[in-house]
């Protein structure tokens, strides 16, 4: 955990929560993503612009980001005046009450946030937090591997395309990997990828009457593939990596593809961060039977719990990081290719941010294409792509998502893992009275 400002932060997370913090000091959780430490080093402009407010940050990686946020917010802890979460948590939380409704100044131009990001983080029409950025996935590959093996990659190619172009492109003697793909267990960490995977296999997570369908031949076939192909193309230890262990791989020249994040992007194709930024290139998401759900959709987005007594201040804070004025100020900073994407039509309509972004088209087009209200081939009866929008989601995500390492680390069988999966899930709908 990275902090500023230890000495308040310990007064902060002390024993009394919320009640030992200082009027005009913020507690910010965020994950330890490029674009939220950038926003960390250009919050003195904030400071600045409003006096006696100061903030204080606690810094995590995905996974414990969403465990300690929902625990603070289940318990009422108090910890944090500012969290960041996603989609599938602002609904859910801004519904039962959990969550400031945010209202913010006309200069702010709400109607300019995308669509999908403003109804995704919304409940009821009540935005419930503010997208700092946005993103679909996407595959990022080096184009320089496939011109090699005189191979192309169309938008939204198959699956066994991409198993040949990952095997054209493995050098395991210059230890160069064909691919990357995530395998930490998470809801949202290998499962997400593993969804829209699935999805693309025409998998599903419930069935119409809410049953769980991990034990589906569509799920079996899906995470076969998965486990196979990186075995046999991608680098050693990938039941541990996550996003920020790929983007260190891809940026050091060691993956010949990556389907994850748009927002990398813009890592990737920077050069003062990436060895191969001069020969990555885009392409929609990969697809076996149908393209429907094959590519997610997410926001990390700003926050306020409700009964933090720093409220104003806080979304003020909010204000200032997702606004077009931040934008700018960070290209400013560090230039145009480096702002934070996804959230703002203005930003996509900016000739400086097109310019300077080869990745703008293609990140573009992987959100609008993303639809969470028709995410599978068969009818489902949830909301969402790369999750199911209930609040029992995040336990059965979080248990599959093990279930998937293991079999990816080859503890256990693929076979052993869906049975496991859907017993988990099985298990959390009966409980929750779903049937």
């Amino acid at each position: 955990m990275n902090t500023l400002r230890n000495t308040a932060l310990g007064l902060t997370l002390g024993v009394a929560g919320a009640s030992m913090a200082f009027a005009g000091e913020l507690t910010i959780a965020t994950v330890n993503n490029g674009h939220m430490i950038e926003m960390q080093k250009l919050t003195p402009a904030f400071e600045a612009a409003n006096p006696g407010v100061t903030v204080n940050w606690v810094t995590l990686d995905e996974g414990t980001l969403r465990s300690r946020v929902t625990t603070d917010i289940t318990t009422k802890g108090g910890q944090f005046d500012v969290m960041t979460i996603g989609m599938y948590e602002a609904p859910i939380w801004g519904e039962r009450g959990w969550l400031e409704a945010l209202e913010f100044s006309d200069a702010y131009d709400v109607d300019d946030l995308l669509p999908a990001m403003r109804n995704g983080l919304s409940h009821d029409g009540t935005l419930y937090a503010a997208p700092f950025y946005g993103e679909s996935s996407m595959i990022m590959y080096r184009k320089d591997l496939l011109d090699a093996a005189g191979m192309e990659m169309p938008d939204n190619p198959s699956w066994g395309h991409i198993q040949d172009a990952a095997a054209a492109m493995t050098d395991k003697d210059n230890g160069v990997y064909g691919i990357c793909l995530r395998g930490k267990p998470g809801w949202g960490d290998n499962m997400a990828f593993l969804s829209t995977m699935a999805n693309s296999f025409g998998a599903q997570w419930f069935n119409e009457d809410w049953t769980p369908a991990l034990d589906s031949p569509a799920w079996n076939h899906a995470v076969n593939f998965y486990v196979d192909l990186l075995n046999n193309y991608g680098p050693p230890g990938s039941s541990g990596n996550s996003f920020n262990e790929i983007l260190a791989l891809i940026n050091e020249g060691k993956c010949g593809m990556w389907i994850d994040a748009t927002i990398a992007a813009s890592f990737v194709s920077n050069p003062e961060q990436s060895q191969v930024a001069d020969v990555i290139a885009f392409a929609q998401s990969p697809q076996a039977v149908t393209t429907r759900g094959a590519n997610w959709l997410w926001a990390w987005a700003l926050a306020v719990p409700a009964g933090t007594n720093q409220a104003e201040d806080a979304q003020k804070f909010i204000e200032w990081a997702t606004s077009k004025e931040y934008i700018e100020l960070v290209a400013e900073t560090n230039g145009w290719g480096a702002v934070p994407t996804g959230t703002r039509q203005s930003t996509y309509d900016n000739p400086n941010f097109t310019d300077a972004a080869v990745f703008a088209e293609a990140e573009l087009k992987a959100i609008l294409s993303a639809d969470p209200e028709n995410s599978t081939q068969n009818p489902s009866p949830y909301t969402g792509v790369q999750f199911a929008a209930i609040p029992e989601f995040q336990a059965i995500g979080t248990a599959v998502g093990q279930q998937m390492t293991a079999a990816l680390a080859g503890d256990i069988t693929v076979e052993e893992a869906l049975e496991a999966a859907q017993e988990a899930a099985d298990r959390e709908m009966r409980k929750a009275g779903y049937y």
